[in-house]
């Protein structure tokens, strides 16, 4: 058996029939349904999309989520909506052209176009020779199917010579069956009054195509040499034969068996039955018979079902009775031969062991076929296809246009911050734009709110964000333990401590959100506190391990130093953080991997970022040029051939000398090239730089291998990445705040930029008064 597929996959979509509508797709659904709901666990979730054929719809289990009318085309389009508001990870699609509406089933086709993850569809027909509407509906639902599920390798045959679908793109999954006992057929008998007679069974609904009269004219022959035989034709007339011709199909055989005089050999059982009573009358059978009249089924549902219990199966040969009942797991005869039929049931009934010897073959090989392995296969199947869209995404649909460069930038809209701050702090995540309590407050995510209220500060010179900075610093100043020098991290909504210490990122975060309001908070209540809390926290770095808990510390330091540069002891921290950067750098990177460590994983930006600041301001010229490079690197390698920025996804990162991850990709990455950019273009007036900080302010924007938009213009919050099916539609903490950082950020050295070119214009007339200093250098800055 296939292993327990991976946990990732938490919410799955099924589409398709669902009882109690009756027919053979809606009891596959409900069977691969309930068998992915035990394989998926309690962690996960499983919901259908069921097909209307009747006004009214049906009166579904609570699984059932959503009703689609098959005939009505704008449902299709809100059910893809509804499947993206629900996040499900993956769409299991039944296909069959006459259940969806439209030409050919047509209308599926615009559910399709809308989806954004991976696509399984379950293909019950193959035809050989379509009409040109079937063949265009099935040319675009390979297309935008991930996979495509068949139940026979004759399907595999007929989609790759008929229809050109490309190998990779089709999966053999069987038909699902119930897992049953190898029981003797008399242990059920008495529960049909058939005791001590020799049992034949057919089921399903009930429809010319069946060839049950071929099956009633031979019974004549064996009732001769077995006069106990008993034929048991069960199921109900098919609803859509039902609804247009009425019982006629089953009336004609109702009529031939009285002609034959077959009333106490033939019973009908006009009723659909439940899938427990179904497998008794299955297990009650000593013979099951499918006389089909044509050879283009690629699946049979009661076949697989009756061969899976260990039946003796006498069936014509369609395609799927021919490799089900290959290698004397049962026998075949021709087509509308009853004959033939009566010797192929003669023949079983009279050679016993030859009998039971088959029905043991035919169990053996059906183990694989149980739904507890179907449903594995599916989820593995599923699993493969979302690692798939990590690195190869779905190209846009055609109505949707690329992303070029964006020429407007948006306002600054600050309702989703004020949206997710209540009066403890800022909380963590959000459901879609709704703030989520269940996961309360972090200090990450606080101190990044005090870099936004900082730079908001310094771009506008306004006091408008104090009352939000005096949150983030309350929770801040509560989260400091000063008896260990460190930050508590997580809080749940209670407002108890989830740990005694936090992570050494989170406290150089912490710095970096104390050193920005020191350096830039207008009100001398909030610099004063933030520098209390500065001084007190930043001994600590002095033992940290982590690089990129280094490199926070030192955007902090870098901030606080620029208004309080004669601190001597934070200047000699910047020293010793900075070098322990560089040394990383120098022993670590080559020319094919300039690069601190073995792998890049997240925040990449910021290592850099700090060892430009700290190689510009120390300074120290060999270590600001390291950074630079580092920096131009980082972007080479995830800028794109069409000129965005495609990040390093979280499914795997990249490690050296292997393949870069494509997915996950986090705003955080943006927003920590977007800062770093832009200190670049500070310290080289360099152009180039405020390009590449635009650039990943634009990745929020739509500019992305997605094409799609994380930013929120609605709310004015972002979305918390970019998965392989689009943007993760919840707005949390760390992307609302990494969009902003970007673009208050871009907006600050836009700013400078047009100071700059003032200060050009007027530096010959410019004059110095008495007792003004000029504009610092550099190495000006060391000496304060």
């Amino acid at each position: 058996m296939s292993p327990i597929p991976p946990s990732d996959l938490k919410k799955i979509a099924i589409v398709g029939n669902y009882l109690p509508r009756r027919c053979g797709i809606a009891t596959f659904t409900t069977d691969l349904s309930n068998a992915l709901v035990q394989e998926i666990g309690i962690k996960g979730e499983v919901f259908a999309l069921a097909m209307d054929d009747i006004p009214q719809g049906y009166r579904y289990p609570n699984r059932v989520r959503f009703q689609l009318r098959a005939n009505v085309q704008p449902d299709y389009r809100v059910a893809a909506d509804f499947i993206a508001s629900n996040q499900a990870n993956a769409v299991i699609l039944q296909h069959e052209y006459g259940i969806y509406g439209g030409p050919a089933g047509a209308h599926v086709l615009r559910l399709l176009r809308e989806l954004r993850i991976p696509v399984l569809t379950t293909l019950h027909t193959v035809l050989t020779k379509p009409s040109p509407e079937q063949r265009r509906v099935m040319d675009e639902l390979w297309r935008t199917s991930d996979k495509l599920v068949v139940m026979s390798h004759k399907a595999e045959e007929l989609l790759q010579e008929i229809y050109d679908v490309p190998p990779e793109k089709i999966a053999y999954i069987p038909h699902g069956i119930p897992d049953v006992p190898f029981v003797d057929p008399n242990y059920y008998k008495d529960q049909f009054k058939a005791e001590g007679r020799q049992v034949i069974l057919t089921f399903g609904l009930l429809s010319p195509n069946k060839g049950i009269e071929n099956m009633i004219e031979a019974m004549p022959e064996i009732v001769k040499q077995h006069p106990d035989t008993l034929y048991i034709v069960l199921g109900a007339t098919h609803p859509h034969l039902k609804q247009q011709y009425g019982e006629a199909y089953r009336t004609s055989l109702q009529r031939r068996v009285v002609d034959l005089g077959l009333e106490e050999n033939v019973r009908f059982r006009n009723r659909f039955v439940e899938t427990d009573e179904l497998c008794e009358y299955i297990g009650a059978a000593d013979l099951y018979v499918t006389p089909y009249l044509f050879e283009q089924q690629i699946t049979s549902g009661t076949l697989a079902y009756a061969v899976g219990a260990g039946k003796s199966v006498v069936s014509t040969p369609y395609w799927h009775a021919q490799e089900m009942l290959a290698e004397d797991r049962g026998l075949l005869v021709p087509f509308r031969d009853p004959r033939a039929l009566a010797e192929a049931l003669l023949y079983l009934f009279d050679n016993e062991v030859e009998r039971h010897q088959m029905r043991k073959r035919a169990y053996t090989y059906c183990r694989d076929m149980v739904w507890k392995q179907v449903a594995r296969d599916y989820l593995l199947l599923a699993q493969t296809a979302m690692e798939e869209r990590s690195r190869k995404p779905r190209s846009l649909a055609p109505h949707r246009k690329r992303v070029g460069r964006i020429e407007e930038l948006p306002e600054l809209d600050l309702r989703h911050l004020e949206t997710i701050t209540d009066d403890t702090g800022m909380l963590q995540h959000a459901i879609y734009t709704t703030p989520d309590r269940n996961h309360g407050y972090c200090v990450d995510d606080n101190s990044r709110a005090l870099v936004v209220c900082a730079l908001y500060s310094q771009l506008y010179q306004s006091n408008d964000l104090d009352h939000l900075a005096l949150i983030y610093l309350s929770f801040l100043s509560y989260a400091f333990n000063e008896k260990t020098g460190r930050f508590r991290n997580f809080m749940d909504y209670s407002r108890k401590w989830l740990d005694s210490v936090g992570s050494e990122d989170s406290h150089g975060r912490a710095l970096w959100g104390l050193g920005m309001t020191a350096a830039h908070a207008n009100s001398e209540n909030l610099r004063s506190m933030s520098v209390k809390m500065f001084q007190q926290a930043v001994k600590a770095t002095e033992k940290f391990s982590y690089p990129r808990a280094w490199a926070y510390s030192l955007l902090g330091i870098h901030a606080y130093l620029e208004h309080y540069g004669g601190d001597a002891s934070v200047r000699r921290l910047r020293h010793l953080l900075a070098e322990k950067i560089f040394d990383l750098f120098k022993h670590n990177s080559g020319d094919d991997w300039p690069w601190c460590e073995p792998i890049m994983t997240y925040s990449n930006a910021t290592l850099p970022h700090a060892l430009l600041l700290a190689g510009t301001w120390i300074p120290h010229g060999e270590m600001r040029d390291t950074g630079l490079r580092c920096l131009e690197w980082v972007c080479n390698i995830q800028k794109t051939d069409r000129g965005h920025y495609s990040f390093i996804g979280n499914q795997g990162w990249y490690p050296r000398g292997g393949e870069k991850a494509r997915f996950d990709q986090q705003p955080i990455e943006a927003a920590q090239l977007c800062c770093a950019c832009a200190e670049a273009y500070r310290a080289t007036d360099d152009e180039r730089w405020l390009a590449e900080s635009r650039r990943s302010l634009e990745w929020f924007l739509g500019r992305n291998d997605l094409d799609s938009p994380l930013y929120d213009f609605s709310s004015g919050g972002c979305c918390d990445g970019l998965t392989p099916d689009g943007p993760n539609f919840n707005q949390g903490a760390e992307s609302t705040l990494a969009w902003l950082i970007s673009l208050l950020t871009f907006q600050t050295q836009v700013a400078r930029q047009t100071l700059q070119v003032k200060d050009h214009e007027q530096q010959v007339d410019k004059i110095i008064v008495p007792g003004e200093r000029e504009p610092q250098t550099a190495s000006d800055q060391t000496k304060v």
